[in-house]
């Protein structure tokens, strides 16, 4: 069994994701990033989208910089695509994919919206507030008739999942980025500023 075992098709999703997935992981791994989730989107020019992440988050411009060059790389010697793509490195953002289950238990109390890959009692769309993991089940409290009801959904169901872009979660997010020291106190009190204004 695989350490990455608890990595369904959210990470990668099409049998050549999950290829490239398997080639690129290990250098991500290398570098003490973490692979988010991995798109190759076809197109004129194809589009390799890869999302990463430091294990205690906080990923920073020079980091994505490090991590194009080492998955440039290990491509340039495994090159399983023979057409030409683009390669783009981004942070999995605020709001962010939720594609691994340790995802849903470090994001839990926060909102999230998920999708099903079957109808599930009828729906395939769920929203609400994370409770964590039981088993390999994600816990989500939802309103049913107006009533909050906490679901446990099968990883395996998932289709999409993704944090809410909400004022806890953008607060809690620069207060962890505070304390790690990625941004200074001035740049914090500007960006809270700018939020209450929006509230306004």
């Amino acid at each position: 069994m695989s350490e990455h075992s608890d990595t369904n098709d959210l990470v990668a999703r099409t049998s050549i994701d999950r290829r490239l997935a398997e080639i690129v992981r290990p250098a991500i791994e290398v570098g003490g990033f973490e692979l988010v989730r991995l798109r190759l989107m076809s197109g004129k020019t194809r589009i390799l989208q890869i999302m990463a992440d430091r294990a205690e988050g906080g990923i920073e411009i020079d980091d994505l910089g490090e991590i194009t060059t080492m998955v440039s790389a290990v491509l340039d010697v495994d090159d399983p695509l023979e057409d030409a793509y683009v390669l783009e490195v981004s942070s999995p953002g605020i709001d962010r994919p939720l594609t691994r289950l340790k995802d849903f238990e470090t994001y839990s109390g926060y909102e999230a919206r998920i999708e099903t890959v079957e109808l599930i009692d009828g729906r395939r769309r769920f929203k609400g507030i994370l409770q964590g993991v039981e088993d390999n089940e994600i816990l989500i409290e939802i309103e049913d008739q107006g009533e909050p009801v906490i679901i446990g959904l099968q990883f395996d169901w998932l289709s999409d999942a993704k944090l809410v872009l909400t004022d806890d979660l953008i607060a809690e997010t620069l207060r962890a980025r505070k304390s790690a020291g990625v941004i200074n106190e001035a740049e914090f009190d500007d960006i809270e500023t700018d939020t209450a204004s929006e509230e306004e």
